[in-house]
C-alpha cells in the first residue's frame, strides 16, 4: 500500500464511520475527507473508526446506509463496535419495481464461451461426477462404503474422464412429519441433486422402511429410471454388503459411457452460479463480495444465471433489491420471505438480528444490518429476475434470489438443488468447504488470510483494501476464473480432494 493513501477507507461521503485498512495504533493521526482523524484508540484491521460526532440513540452510517444506532457517545477517531453501536429495527422502505429495467444483455456474437458437458436434457455440466443419494440416515453408511470403494479403492482405474463418486448422506429421511415445509424441502433437495447437471448418473439408495420412501420422490418429481438413474433399498436386497456389491456393480456399469463424455463449447447462458459468503470480516462488503458482484454482473450480460440466497444475511438491506426487481410481484415475493423469517424466529425464540457470528464480529462487523449490505453486494446490479423458495428448480436465467438459511452448507444445498453447476464462495476469516459436485472458487477478502491460508483461496481480493487493485479489475479476474474453472481447470479444494461433507438439507418442521 502506498504511503500516502489514508489508514482508513471511507466507503461513501455521508457514512460517519470509516473502515480501518490495516490496525491503527492509538494516537496516529491522518486525513480522511478532508477531516482531521486522531485515532483515540487502537483500531483493528478491517474495524470501524468514527469520522463524525454522533449522539446516542442516533443513527450510524455505513455504505451510506444505517447500520445500527449509537448506544453511547460517540467521537471522531472513536473505536466504533460493540462497546458504542448496538442494533436496530431495520426501518427501510421498500420501493417494489421502482428501478425495473430488462437485463442488458451482450449481443450474441459477443458473447463467451466454456468448455462443459452437454446431458441429455439439455442442461451442461462443469464436472462429471456419478452420484449416491441417499434417502435416510440408515443408508448413509452403505454410501460412504461404496464411494470409497471408487474413490479410495481403485475403482475409477481406467476411468480419467469420471471426476470421482460423491456419497451424498443426510441425518434424517424417517422420523420426519411428511406434512411439513422441511420434509418438502428435504424431497426437494434429493430430486434436485438427481437433476444436477455436474453427475453423469446417480444412483438412490434407501433403508426400505423410512417415511421418505424414494418410490414417492421418482413419482412426485418426475424422475425416470434407466441406465443412469437406479434405485435400491438395503432391506429388498439383504443387507449391507449384499447392497454394496450390487451398487458397485451398477456403478461399474455406468462409468464406461460417463467415461465417454466429451467437453464441448457451450455457450455461457449454460452456467448456473451460487454466489456464497462465509466467514465474513469488516472488508467482506469492500473487497472480494462487490467483486464478485461485478463478475456476477459480467456472467448475466453473457447470458448467464447468478443466485443470491442467505434471506437472514439480507435482512435490512433487501431494499436494494427489491427496488431493482423486474415486476411488483417479484419484490413482494422476496418481501413475503422476509416475512416468513421474521414469523419463524420469533415462533423458535430466536430474532432477525442474531447475528454477526463471533467470527464476524472478530473481523469487525457489528450489526446484521451491517452485514447485510455487504453481503447484499455479491448480487450485483442487474435486475431481480425471480425469487425461488428453498432447493426449487432455477428455470430463469440472468440474477436471481433462492430463499435459504444463512448457514452456508445449508444454503449452498439448496443452491445446488436448484441446478447451480458452480460456486464462488467469499470469505475474510477463511473457509475450507468444497461442495461437491460443484467446483467451489474460495475468494480471500484480505491479504494477510490469503497469505496465510494459501493452500484454501483461490483468489485474492486485499488489493482493494490496500489500493491496489479496483474493484473492476477484481471482478474480472472472477469471472476469468469462473470461465477457466467451469471448462475444467481445478480448484485448490478439488486438488487436495475436499467437499464431500457438504451436502447439509434444510432441517425444519417436526421429528418425531
Amino acid at each position: 500500500m502506498t504511503s500516502d493513501i489514508a489508514p482508513a477507507l471511507l466507503l461513501n461521503p455521508s457514512d460517519t464511520v470509516a473502515v480501518a485498512r490495516r490496525t491503527i495504533p492509538a494516537g496516529t493521526a491522518f486525513a480522511i475527507d478532508n477531516r482531521k482523524i486522531t485515532a483515540a484508540a487502537e483500531i483493528p484491521s478491517g474495524h470501524k473508526i468514527a469520522i463524525a460526532s454522533v449522539g446516542s440513540g442516533q443513527p450510524v452510517l455505513k455504505y451510506g446506509q444505517v447500520i445500527g444506532s449509537a448506544s453511547a457517545p460517540i467521537a471522531p477517531g472513536d473505536h466504533v463496535h460493540l462497546h458504542n453501536l448496538a442494533m436496530q429495527d431495520s426501518t427501510v422502505e421498500h420501493h417494489f419495481a421502482e428501478h425495473a429495467r430488462a437485463t442488458p444483455l451482450l449481443p450474441e456474437s459477443e458473447r463467451r464461451t466454456f468448455q462443459g458437458y452437454l446431458r441429455a436434457d439439455g442442461q451442461v455440466g462443469t464436472r462429471n461426477y456419478i452420484g449416491i443419494i441417499t434417502s435416510v440416515n440408515c443408508s448413509a453408511t452403505v454410501a460412504r462404503a461404496i464411494a470409497d470403494k471408487f474413490n479410495r479403492g481403485g475403482g475409477l482405474d481406467g476411468f480419467p474422464n469420471v471426476d470421482g463418486v460423491v456419497a451424498l448422506t443426510h441425518g434424517t429421511g424417517c422420523a420426519i412429519s411428511m406434512k411439513t415445509e422441511g420434509y418438502l424441502y428435504l424431497t426437494r433437495v434429493l430430486s434436485g441433486y438427481a437433476r444436477n447437471p455436474n453427475f453423469a448418473g446417480i444412483l438412490m439408495i434407501g433403508l426400505g422402511c423410512e417415511s421418505n420412501q424414494i418410490d414417492f420422490i421418482t413419482q412426485k418429481f418426475g424422475l425416470s429410471e434407466g441406465p443412469f438413474l437406479r434405485t435400491m433399498t438395503i432391506q429388498q436386497l439383504g443387507g449391507t454388503r449384499r447392497t454394496v456389491e450390487v451398487a458397485s456393480e451398477i456403478i461399474r456399469e455406468m462409468l464406461p459411457a460417463a467415461n465417454a463424455a466429451e467437453r464441448t463449447t457451450q455457450p455461457l447462458a449454460h452456467l448456473k452460479l451460487a454466489l456464497q459468503c462465509g466467514g465474513s470480516d469488516g472488508y467482506s462488503g469492500i473487497s472480494a463480495n462487490p467483486a464478485l458482484g461485478m463478475a456476477a454482473d459480467m456472467l448475466v450480460r453473457h447470458g448467464g444465471t447468478a443466485v443470491l440466497s442467505e434471506t437472514p444475511e439480507i435482512y435490512g438491506a433487501e431494499h436494494l433489491l427489491t427496488e431493482r426487481a423486474v415486476t411488483p410481484a417479484v419484490a413482494q415475493k422476496l418481501v413475503d420471505r422476509i416475512d416468513w423469517w421474521r414469523d419463524y424466529t420469533e415462533r423458535n425464540g430466536a430474532e432477525l438480528n442474531n447475528n454477526p457470528s463471533h467470527g464476524n464480529k472478530a473481523g469487525g462487523l457489528t450489526t446484521i444490518l451491517e452485514k447485510s449490505l455487504g453481503a447484499v453486494a455479491k448480487g450485483g446490479t442487474m435486475p431481480l429476475e425471480a425469487v425461488y423458495e428453498y432447493a426449487e428448480i432455477i428455470d430463469r436465467s440472468g440474477f436471481v434470489f433462492m430463499d435459504t438459511p444463512g448457514y452456508d452448507p445449508v444454503a449452498v444445498t439448496g443452491q445446488l438443488a436448484g441446478g447451480c453447476n458452480m460456486l464462488v464462495f467469499t470469505t475474510g476469516r477463511g473457509s475450507v468447504s468444497g461442495f461437491k459436485p460443484a467446483p467451489t472458487i474460495k475468494v480471500a477478502t484480505n491479504t494477510a488470510m490469503y497469505d496465510h491460508m494459501d493452500e484454501d483461496m483461490d483468489i485474492n481480493c486485499g488489493g482493494i483494501v490496500t489500493g491496489d487493485q479496483t474493484i473492476e479489475q477484481a471482478g474480472e479476474a472472477i469471472f476469468e476464473k469462473v470461465i477457466a474453472i467451469a471448462s475444467g481447470e481445478r480448484t485448490l479444494s478439488e486438488q487436495f480432494d475436499y467437499g464431500d461433507n457438504e451436502f447439509v438439507p434444510w432441517q425444519i418442521g417436526a421429528v418425531t
